[in-house]
């Protein structure tokens, strides 16, 4: 059916205007003013911005890590993503060595299969590159467009891969016109320090972070970005923690390597002392890379504002800390990493970030949806409002107070790492390529509807690094 959305303000990455949307067949007819059709519905959006949908480029949703499972699978992640205000993900589909990837690729698709409720691509692990992924890495990318490989330098004899498969994985991506995403840490020294405070009898969730350094972070993220200039390729860090690694990305692209970073909100608003909680409740908190001392938090928002850092994940990996958290009681190094994030990346980056001023409405657009979609060859389809786009719509009202809770979250986790946290601003209707996923705070859609996009490649995407400014 033929929808109008009028009385909103549009926004999108470069421009804030009062215009009315019309919306057929799921994509975006007209933008303009007076529109009017007997057999539309229209959609009264006064008082609300009228944003793209979110691109949430860092999703785990039904993945195994630590001896379990994380809570959220595609259904319950993709809904709590679009009450969040989210309508694609970018889910990273893992692999193992010997097993021929398109088999990790059908795992992946039988797990979204008849649940995801919104659109959802994949990235893909390589943990070797032997002759076997060199032939089929050209033919899964093209056949699947999965134009993005994600290369894991921590998690020593589980995920991480040497330095040789990270820079024949730089070389093959520049051929491929993929773009090459890194867990940027060193995992052997990790490994090292793990090993050493738990012999000396520290187990309690703090010494998670305090065996992961931000040194740690620093260092594999200036080595990957070093590779990423001798291999002429392109590079994405995930999930950016500190200081020490945001400057190594400055530094590489003052230079002229290609690379961008992404942070995540809990470490904009989080800190380290979370993991001293007392009562083993610091384990809600255990993630990789861990949090970081408080003054880590200026300088990322610095970042994000100055274009240094790009993009926003929530790099949503949850586990209930009752039956799955625990399995580290004795052992902070068996609790599984990750927390439940997804479904407050976009309101946490808005209240934090716009309401108090710290950067502006039209970089925030770009921050959650635009240069995501732009990165990762989603654009133009997604990621803007903008006539022959998918009407993937977030309408968000920015005058609500509300308080953040497990009590309240759509997720399937019994916790919320941000319990408590006030904020300003909620999306109060999202539509999925014109359809209804939330309605007026409601959930209407139907588990299955969310479509697998195939990718454009890097090289197609034609972004380059002078796009990392947003001009307003």
């Amino acid at each position: 059916m033929k929808k109008i959305i009028k009385n909103g303000t549009i926004v999108t990455a470069t421009d804030t205007y009062k215009a009315d949307i019309e919306i057929n067949d799921g994509v975006i007819t007209q933008i303009g003013s007076g529109f009017y059709s007997q057999e539309a519905e229209v959609i009264d959006a006064e008082g609300c911005y009228v944003f793209p949908g979110g691109i949430d480029p860092h999703t785990h949703l039904d993945m195994p890590f630590g001896g379990t499972v994380t809570k959220d699978d595609y259904e319950t992640g993709t809904r709590a993503a679009a009450f969040g205000g989210t309508t694609t993900i970018i889910d990273f589909c893992l692999t193992s060595k010997g097993v021929p990837l398109k088999d990790a690729v059908q795992t992946w698709h039988n797990k979204a299969k008849d649940k995801a409720v919104i659109d959802y691509g994949f990235h893909l692990q390589i943990v070797e590159m032997t002759e076997s992924v060199l032939k089929e890495l050209p033919v899964i990318s093209k056949e699947e467009g999965i134009t993005s490989f994600k290369v894991f330098m921590a998690y020593k004899n589980q995920f991480q891969a040497d330095d040789e498969t990270l820079f024949k994985t730089l070389i093959t991506a520049k051929e491929l016109g993929a773009l090459v995403m890194v867990h940027a840490e060193n995992g052997d020294v990790i490994d090292y320090l793990v090993k050493k405070a738990l012999e000396e009898g520290n187990t309690e969730p703090i010494f998670h972070a305090l065996t992961r350094p931000p040194e740690a972070e620093g260092e594999a993220t200036g080595r990957a970005a070093t590779l990423t200039g001798l291999a002429d390729s392109q590079l994405y860090v995930v999930h950016v923690s500190c200081e020490d690694a945001a400057k190594r990305i400055a530094e590489a692209r003052s230079k002229g390597i290609d690379i961008w970073g992404e942070t995540c909100p809990q470490y904009l608003v989080l800190d380290q002392s979370y993991l001293e909680k007392p009562n083993f409740e610091g384990a809600k908190y255990v993630w990789s890379p861990p949090l970081r001392e408080k003054w880590n938090q200026e300088s990322l928002w610095n970042a994000l504002k100055s274009g240094q850092l790009q993009t926003i994940g929530s790099d949503q990996c949850s586990f209930d800390f009752n039956g799955q958290k625990d399995l580290g009681k004795d052992d902070f190094s068996k609790i599984p990493n990750g927390g439940p994030l997804i479904e407050d990346r976009v309101s946490i980056l808005y209240s934090e970030g716009v309401d108090k001023g710290r950067i502006s409405l039209n970089q925030f657009v770009d921050l959650v949806s635009t240069k995501a979609a732009k990165l990762f060859g989603l654009y133009p389809k997604k990621g803007t409002i903008a006539v022959g786009a998918d009407a993937d719509i977030v309408l968000f009202d920015p005058n609500v107070e509300r308080v953040l809770s497990a009590k309240t979250h759509h997720m399937a986790v019994d916790y919320n790492p941000f319990e408590g946290m006030k904020v300003k601003g909620e999306p109060v209707t999202v539509l999925s390529r014109g359809d209804y996923v939330i309605k007026d705070k409601e959930f209407v859609a139907e588990p299955g509807r969310g479509q697998y996009i195939k990718r454009a490649n890097y090289n197609e995407a034609l972004i380059k690094k002078e796009d990392a400014v947003p001009s307003k």
